[in-house]
């Protein structure tokens, strides 16, 4: 895996090992991030990081600070490797599980929340619990099975939807 753009672009990351993560597709993050445009001076979380590569990716483009979450070890393990490798100061990487961390940071609001959970574990009551932490004009951005339907919620509307082949991405904004 590697950063696409910015200050850390091209600059080679590692990818947890295992079952348990999904790490998304440089094509899709590239197109994800372009479709984005301008997030300088960004607030992002990162709820299901993973290798941490969303959160990297943010702040090399610009994003004020990332904050990366993951309740498993190894995941966990290798987004805090890859953030001290580059010297990431502006992404602080957390173990704890996106549902534990929202209920005891209950003021903390963002411009995006990206939410790349485990396909075979998609957690959407988690997911979409998390538009509480959208600053006004927000975005949460889901990854999800490119061969299903933009999943639907409460409080937040589908604003893009785009479909990658295995993967798509909606963009959602508190209606």
């Amino acid at each position: 895996m590697r950063i696409i753009a910015g200050q850390y672009g091209s600059i080679i990351i590692k990818a947890p090992r295992g079952y348990r993560t999904h790490p998304m597709a440089e094509r899709t993050r590239s197109a994800m991030f372009n479709s984005l445009g301008d997030i300088q001076g960004y607030e992002v979380l990162d709820a299901f990081t993973g290798s941490g590569a969303l959160a990297i990716e943010s702040v090399s483009r610009g994003a004020k600070y990332a904050i990366a979450l993951d309740t498993d070890n190894k995941a966990y393990k290798t987004a805090k490797a890859n953030v001290e490798k580059l010297g990431a100061e502006n992404v602080k990487v957390v173990k704890a599980s996106a549902h534990a961390w929202s209920s005891t940071n209950v003021d903390k609001l963002f411009d995006i929340i990206f939410c790349d959970p485990p396909y075979n574990d998609m957690q959407l009551s988690t997911v979409f619990a998390l538009q509480k932490h959208l600053k006004p004009n927000g975005l949460m951005v889901l990854s999800y099975p490119g061969r299903e339907q933009a999943p639907e919620a409460d409080g937040v509307v589908v604003v893009d939807n785009r479909n990658y082949g295995d993967s798509a991405i909606a963009y959602y904004q508190k209606r």
